[in-house]
């Protein structure tokens, strides 16, 4: 695809953070960042939930001032968040017009330089080489027609006068990002752009973000996306030094990149504890030394004793001076995710399902039938029935037609897409009343990896999206089931995180079912079998 954007904005087109702090709240949120970006340049941000990468867009799109460093930005900003800023009586054509106000304003001025070109008002060439320059720059003439194409590509509503009130969330997302990809600008700053797009819809976007010649600075969850289109990603996961890390070479090299760094970090922790236990049992041996020089040994008397003494003394002093100096300066790294181990159930079918359909929801009816160490991806387009299948098997939905049937004593357990309603108890209270209700033995919250400390001893109420979908994710372990249901399980995770989940679920004795769209986990499973809806 040719580039709409002139020379000229291509080369003016550049980002630049150096030395960002910002805190909310008295808590660090962004913390010494360094970003330099110019035209070409597509920089992926990456990090758990709470770590800032929306932040780091408002940012750069200059709605938030940071407590200290310095932003730079060049050329025309087109930010795509997760909040539509007209109300539900507006309409489509209304949030046209707003994300290409930059258009119709350039269009505005330049006919009134024209304007002032024929009256032959003073100043008028030069305003009207202005005004001509920040058209042209904006390929203005041409983004309705861009936002045209964009808007079928992205199975979005194009009728102008629908009522935004009367689109779903999906629906209107697709309606702003397509007035982005069409605007022109000539940096794009995109918060989780390919939500509630179908395989059509991201096909178009990687492909208009593969040849936008600004810059992009794009925050996902989508591996694929991230792979088929980043030049280069900044991680805003703790280091070892706790500055964010910056990789060039795209997302595969940032994939390497940060598994040597993890090796490199945990072996200099390992070798910095080793070091203190060394200087601690060094401390140890000198006290012994000490108090075994005032046993009498046979044949040495009170003299020798006491020469020894002020040398054994000036040790032992020596080495407590050395441990109290030596400080483990560098911080354990994060915990992996650790799958506990999930129960077999050899000898009988798990889970079979008959000729199940459910009214208005699973139309086709669906036959199968579940093993110990079977393994099923569910696919299908949004409404096809995906959800309500895992529902009906997990026992939570009663099917229209057909049976499921479950062998004795077997255990399900689904991970669901949305959470149950948060309450005031802390994440490690509610796992823990979770696993005295399954009678199972299990790992405690912390050894799972899956939430940090803080996050556990925290009320539900005030954990972020991402940390209650991993406390999700444990809740559904914590019952040691035999089959595994989980409906986009990617969803809010890390990409380190579903890399580690995704080695897991392939060596886990129990049955996996998993229902998904995302695209690097259809290829990271591409060996299992397929059930398509």
């Amino acid at each position: 695809m040719s580039s709409h954007l002139s020379p000229a904005l291509v080369r003016a087109a550049h980002v630049r953070m150096s030395g960002v702090h910002l805190s909310f709240g008295g808590r660090p949120v962004l913390a010494g960042v360094d970003l330099v970006a110019a035209a070409g340049d597509r920089v992926a941000v990456v990090g758990e939930n709470g770590r800032g990468k929306t932040t780091l867009l408002r940012v750069l799109a200059g709605d938030l001032p940071v407590d200290r460093g310095e932003v730079h930005r060049a050329g025309s900003v087109g930010v795509a968040d997760q909040q539509i800023p007209l109300g539900a009586g507006d309409t489509v054509g209304a949030l046209i017009d707003l994300e290409l106000a930059a258009v119709r304003g350039a269009l505005a001025r330049l006919e009134a330089a024209t304007d002032a070109l024929t009256d032959g008002r003073p100043g008028a060439d030069d305003a009207y080489g202005a005004a001509l320059a920040e058209a042209e720059a904006l390929d203005a003439w041409d983004a309705d027609r861009r936002v045209e194409v964009s808007l079928a590509a992205l199975n979005a509503v194009d009728d102008r006068t629908r009522p935004l009130g009367t689109l779903s969330v999906g629906q209107r997302h697709r309606v702003r990002l397509a007035c982005l990809l069409g605007a022109g600008h000539s940096v794009l700053l995109l918060d989780e752009p390919t939500n509630h797009l179908d395989a059509g819809g991201l096909d178009h976007l990687t492909e208009r973000l593969r040849a936008h010649p600004g810059v992009v600075v794009l925050v996902s969850h989508d591996r694929a996306l991230l792979g088929d289109v980043a030049t280069s990603v900044i991680d805003l996961d703790p280091s070892s030094d706790d500055r964010p890390r910056v990789y060039g070479g795209g997302y595969t090299a940032y994939v390497e990149g940060r598994r040597a760094e993890r090796a490199r970090w945990e072996a200099l922790h390992a070798e910095q504890l080793a070091e203190r236990q060394r200087l601690a049992d060094d401390l140890s041996a000198a006290q012994n030394r000490l108090r075994d020089s005032w046993r009498p040994a046979k044949g040495h008397g009170k003299h020798t004793r006491a020469t020894r003494a002020p040398g054994l003394v000036r040790a032992v002093h020596r080495r407590q001076e050395e441990l109290s100096a030596h400080v483990v300066a560098v911080p354990p790294p994060p915990t992996r995710f650790a799958m506990p181990e999930l129960p077999e159930h050899r000898g009988a079918t798990l889970l079979r399902a008959d000729g199940v359909t459910v009214a208005a929801r699973l139309a086709r009816p669906v036959d199968l039938a579940l093993d110990s160490g079977d393994r099923l991806v569910v696919t299908g387009p949004n409404g096809a029935g995906k959800s309500t299948l895992l529902t009906v098997l997990a026992g939570d939905l009663e099917p229209a037609t057909g049976t499921v049937t479950r062998a004795r004593s077997v255990r399900v357990g689904r991970l669901g897409q949305e959470s149950d309603p948060p309450g005031r108890r802390t994440a490690v209270e509610v796992y823990d009343e979770q696993l005295a209700r399954s009678g199972a033995t299990g790992p405690e919250l912390g050894e799972l990896g899956l939430l940090d400390g803080y996050d556990s001893h925290r009320p539900v109420a005030e954990l972020s999206v991402g940390a209650r979908r991993r406390l999700d994710l444990a809740l559904v372990l914590a019952g040691r089931p035999h089959v595994l249901l989980l409906d986009e399980p990617t969803n809010h995770l890390s990409a380190a995180l579903v890399d580690e989940l995704t080695a897991a679920l392939g060596s886990t004795p129990a049955a996996v079912v998993i229902a998904t769209h995302d695209r690097q986990l259809l290829r990271d499973t591409k060996s299992w079998p397929r059930l398509a809806l």
